[in-house]
């Protein structure tokens, strides 16, 4: 009877102290960053909102990291070869380096010169097109992540002219440190998107596991939609890489941003789209322009044999007949709902 009683008791006290919470409303912020979009969605008592400290976040990490931005930590570097790392450049150069060699040079932020040769840069080249076989040797005596030096807070190059690009990881960085920010707030609940490089942690408004659509291009590859069926993220990261947002065809072939650093040589395999889960988008980002540069079949037998980078993938992809396929690492289908 006395164990009744205190169960009783337990629970009337745990329904008072749940009536008694205040209730947690879903808040939305949106607007522009980074060359792209942003969304951030979170549960809170507080509905004031947040977006006034967001985007004096994204300004600080462009003064960091942004090519766009004159006199950015990046450019300076650009510049002079040599600069003095804030905490935001220091965490996206040390990510950068340890990628470069777990993927043994696919990734190389050195690849800067070769993303201007290519017309996918700042400034646009005089031309468009593939560049001259020369101009590709030429660019790549100047790419190799060997020639950069951190020491404490510096960062330098051991030779001239070599300049680097983060632009393939410092979105999934930003994405990250917006999730940070909130949990620092108390906030435990949340969705962030920064041009479609996410993370999430807990759940929605609906008491569900945070859920994302999987861009795939229509049969023209002109537009994009979801494919069927969300993705879960609990407590996840994604991140997309792909060549139908940023390219240019010649001829039959279609040229992506994403260029390979160690031939020089512009994405043009019949991949359309690689996405990557890790533990933070971070990671994902890091990894999902390397794997998309592997191809299918070794991009998915990398995932497998190297568990501690946690890594699942969805490729999508082109078939000799040209139609649509998708292909999964092992893991990536207990995420998706059907």
């Amino acid at each position: 009877m006395k164990r009744l009683f205190l169960l009783a008791t337990l629970l009337w006290s745990a329904n008072t102290r749940a009536q008694d919470a205040p209730a947690l409303k879903l808040v939305a912020c949106e607007g522009k960053a980074q060359g792209t979009y942003y969304i951030v969605k979170y549960l809170s008592t507080d509905t004031t909102s947040l977006q006034p400290r967001i985007d004096s976040l994204f300004g600080v990490i462009d003064q960091s990291l942004s090519l766009y931005k004159p006199g950015s930590l990046i450019n300076q570097f650009n510049a002079t070869g040599k600069v003095t790392m804030d905490e935001h450049m220091k965490a996206v150069i040390q990510k950068a380096l340890t990628t470069n060699k777990a993927t043994n040079g696919l990734f190389d932020i050195t690849v800067k010169p070769l993303v201007y040769l290519w017309g996918f840069g700042v400034n646009k080249p005089s031309f468009k097109g593939v560049p001259p076989p020369d101009s590709i040797k030429a660019a790549l005596a100047y790419i190799g992540s060997r020639y950069l030096r951190v020491k404490g807070e510096e960062l330098s190059t051991t030779k001239k002219g070599v300049q680097i690009d983060c632009n393939g990881i410092a979105q999934g960085y930003t994405v990250d440190v917006v999730g940070h920010f909130l949990q620092q707030l108390g906030i435990n609940n949340y969705l962030v998107d920064v041009g479609g490089e996410l993370c999430a942690k807990g759940h929605n408004h609906q008491h569900k596991v945070w859920s994302v659509g999987i861009e795939r291009p229509s049969p023209g590859d002109t537009a994009y939609e979801p494919v069927q069926g969300l993705v879960r993220l609990p407590d996840k990261g994604i991140a997309t890489s792909g060549n139908y947002r940023r390219f240019f065809d010649q001829g039959r072939t279609r040229f992506a941003h994403t260029i390979h650093p160690l031939t020089g040589v512009a994405l043009h395999n019949n991949i359309i789209s690689v996405t990557l889960i890790a533990k933070d988008c971070f990671t994902a980002d890091a990894f999902d322009n390397p794997l998309i540069l592997m191809g299918v079949e070794k991009g998915l037998a990398y995932i497998a044999q190297h568990p501690e980078h946690g890594l699942e993938a969805i490729y999508i992809y082109k078939d000799a007949d040209g139609g649509i396929k998708e292909a999964f690492s092992k893991g990536f289908k207990a995420y998706m709902e059907f």
